[in-house]
């Protein structure tokens, strides 16, 4: 008979060398006795600062105005995805830098209604501008009653229509915007 040389015992496996190192397949390690659970993460501060976000949607309401006017001035009809632009970016200026006060959708949606409307009136004085031949500046800051009477002439129910969305859209985003 032969005699076979006797087994080593087995050595554990090593990761990169170290044997005391959890392998891929093993079970995890349990916890520290009196320590059941790790600890958790810290949570992100969460932003409440009402002044930059009244500041951050006023800003951005003034912006947009502008930009929705000239829209206007240049397309000749009022366009409801730029009431939602407008609506939009008012509530995220003031979502994202203001956080999650609840003053903040109530305001957005109060300045895109603002927005709005002057953003009606510029469009409406590019056009008269245009008709008259005059600058839009001496048509806006000197003959504004006369633009504000001609947007009562031009406001139909659609007009109004595109004020109701502005301020949903704002009140809506400023809500889910805040972090």
């Amino acid at each position: 008979m032969s005699q076979s040389a006797p087994t080593p015992p087995p050595q554990p496996q090593t990761v990169d060398g170290n044997a005391e190192a959890q392998q891929p397949d093993a079970a995890p390690q349990p916890p520290a006795p009196g320590v059941p659970y790790a600890p958790a993460p810290v949570p992100a501060p969460v932003k409440n600062n009402i002044g930059l976000g009244l500041a951050a949607a006023f800003g951005a309401a003034v912006v947009v105005a502008g930009v929705y006017g000239v829209i206007i001035g240049l397309t000749k009809r009022e366009i409801g995805w730029a009431a939602v632009g407008v609506g939009f970016l008012i509530g995220l200026a003031a979502g994202r830098l203001g956080g999650r006060n609840p003053v903040l959708p109530v305001a957005s949606a109060v300045l895109s209604l603002g927005a709005v409307y002057l953003g009606q009136l510029v469009g409406e004085a590019m056009l008269i501008a245009d008709q008259v031949k005059v600058g839009f500046s001496e048509v806006f800051f000197q003959h504004l009653s006369v633009v504000q009477e001609a947007w009562k002439a031009d406001a139909d129910p659609l007009t109004f229509v595109f004020f109701a969305i502005a301020a949903y859209v704002a009140f809506t985003g400023a809500k889910k915007a805040a972090v």
